[in-house]
């Protein structure tokens, strides 16, 4: 048995490409105060100050270190670091301070993730600092009409009253209004194929934040794309980057360098920062990158790591009854942030509407998931994190980088089905260095398999929460009224064909268990 675990081992360590097999433990760095920070711009010190940051955790210590300073960014950088350890920051804050010692206004700093939500978040930390310097951010994700995104990262020259002017020569002399843009794959795919004057030809920096899942999903193939309109476009005499305006609009010569260990590539090279709490190790996918002699840091020794002050606890549930256990919990935590995580956005939409039929137990649920549009999930989000609405019922649309300050409990309402599900989920809490909770709530038959899924993510301790009987006695007189009214509800929104599978379930005795199936769980 032992001699085929080393095997096992053996053979993972030679799926995994050869700059992951020595990574630099970032654990080991110790925080550092900003006044300590070498080379940091004054500027940038008052605005991180003003944003309450009085030192940087490892992570972005240790990212600072490689990255400004005499042979700064020499590699590409590749974080495999746990949620709320300070990632965004720890790129953010160098391109930043090196984009500000050349001021010169094209875009040269492009930041992509997944999803809008998480987007408007990293621009957020963007627009804190980048100002300080002088530069400018822009977004390119959809909150708006595509317009209203042009209007931003495009600037038009100036034109005098009563001379006509060419069309094409006024799209020669478009600018970038911006130095740096955070963008969601599909909208930026758009301004790329369709926006006059938008141009990724003066782009030094891409930095590819939560890359697993943009690695997973194509998106329009924008990784491709970005890349050749990178590579070398001329064979020019200059020998810097940037063509002064004297010869005309503003333009970046990439040539192919001969230097060792540049040989054939493109120079100035476009540097790359790719960030996960989850990064894959699949060959196959981290060469679409294409990475210069990449310098990996992680956090331990495990591929996956939860975050240093959390606590896992597990609710053993009696079959049908979830809903009791859950609302048991929300109850002893009166006051307290919660989002609570299901498998699907319908079992969302529902298990939030059963909360909120629970009439005596005062809880306000508030529903975040991909069902609903961009205008009312921002809406819901920024009640949250005003304390507005204590409890979150979320689908995995909020599992991952979404930072939300003041939650001290998550819950696992239905059993994340993978170890990176159970990391992303439990990280919404315990960030920043601060404490909190992540509860699962199991059925007999999920335990087994919780517990696999605990080794991987690294958990050595996970003990059952007990809940008094008497609270969930008083719980349970409410939950089959409340359970009536969801019934009732889901009748009325479904269509005949559902609502006639609906009945047929409730006269074979399997109404609950297709409504807990669906929306709560059995």
């Amino acid at each position: 048995m032992g001699r085929d675990k080393e095997d096992a081992a053996e053979r993972e360590i030679d799926s995994v490409v050869p700059w992951m097999r020595a990574p630099i433990d970032v654990s080991n760095v110790e925080t550092c105060a900003l006044e300590s920070l070498p080379c940091l711009n004054p500027r940038l010190k008052k605005a991180l100050e003003e944003m309450g940051i009085s030192s940087l955790f490892p992570v972005q210590v240790s990212v600072w270190h490689e990255t400004i300073g005499p042979g700064g960014f020499e590699r590409d950088i590749c974080v495999n670091s746990p949620t709320g350890s300070g990632k965004t920051l720890s790129y953010a804050l160098p391109i930043v301070q090196i984009l500000a010692s050349r001021p010169v206004r094209c875009l040269r700093a492009l930041v992509v993730l997944p999803t809008r939500d998480l987007a408007l978040q990293v621009k957020d930390v963007f627009d804190a600092i980048a100002p300080a310097v002088g530069l400018s951010v822009g977004s390119a994700v959809g909150q708006s009409s595509i317009a209203g995104e042009i209007s931003q990262l495009i600037k038009t020259p100036e034109l005098d009253a009563g001379i006509c002017y060419d069309p094409d020569d006024l799209s020669q002399n478009l600018e970038s209004a911006v130095d740096i843009l955070v963008a969601t794959p599909g909208r930026l795919m758009d301004h790329i194929n369709n926006t006059k004057g938008f141009t990724l030809e003066h782009l030094r920096y891409l930095v590819v934040d939560e890359t697993d899942r943009l690695l997973r999903e194509a998106y329009q193939s924008w990784l491709p794309t970005v890349l050749q309109l990178t590579q070398s476009s001329d064979d020019g005499i200059f020998p810097t980057a940037f063509i002064p305006s004297a010869f005309g609009a503003l333009r970046t010569v990439r040539r192919q360098s001969v230097e060792r260990g540049f040989k054939g590539k493109p120079y100035p090279r476009l540097v790359k920062m790719v960030l996960s709490a989850t990064l894959t190790q699949d060959p196959s996918k981290l060469i679409q990158l294409d990475l210069h002699h990449p310098l990996f840091m992680t956090t331990g020794g495990s591929r996956y790591r939860l975050p240093e002050k959390l606590e896992c606890l597990r609710l053993i549930c009696e079959a049908g009854m979830k809903p009791v256990y859950l609302v048991a919990l929300l109850k002893s935590w009166e006051g307290e942030k919660c989002i609570i995580f299901t498998s699907s956005v319908e079992t969302t939409r529902r298990l939030c509407k059963l909360l909120n039929f629970f009439g005596d137990a005062k809880i306000k649920a508030k529903e975040y998931s991909g069902g609903l549009n961009q205008s009312v999930r921002s809406k819901e989000l920024k009640a949250f994190r005003k304390g507005d609405i204590q409890v979150l019922v979320a689908s995995d649309a909020l599992t991952r980088g979404m930072d939300v300050k003041g939650v001290t409990n998550v819950i696992n309402y239905d059993m994340p089905p993978f170890a990176k599900t159970f990391i992303h989920r439990a990280g919404r809490t315990a960030r920043a260095g601060q404490a909190g909770r992540c509860f699962t709530l199991l059925s007999n038959h999920e335990v087994r398999r919780f517990s696999k899924l605990l080794k991987k993510v690294g958990s050595d301790s996970c003990p059952i929460y007990p809940i008094p009987p008497t609270s969930l006695g008083s719980i349970r007189a409410t939950y089959t009224p409340a359970l009536e009214k969801l019934k009732e509800l889901v009748e009325s929104e479904a269509p005949k064909k559902g609502r006639q599978a609906f009945r047929h379930n409730s006269r074979t005795g399997n109404s609950q268990t297709k409504v807990n199936k669906t929306t709560t769980e059995t």
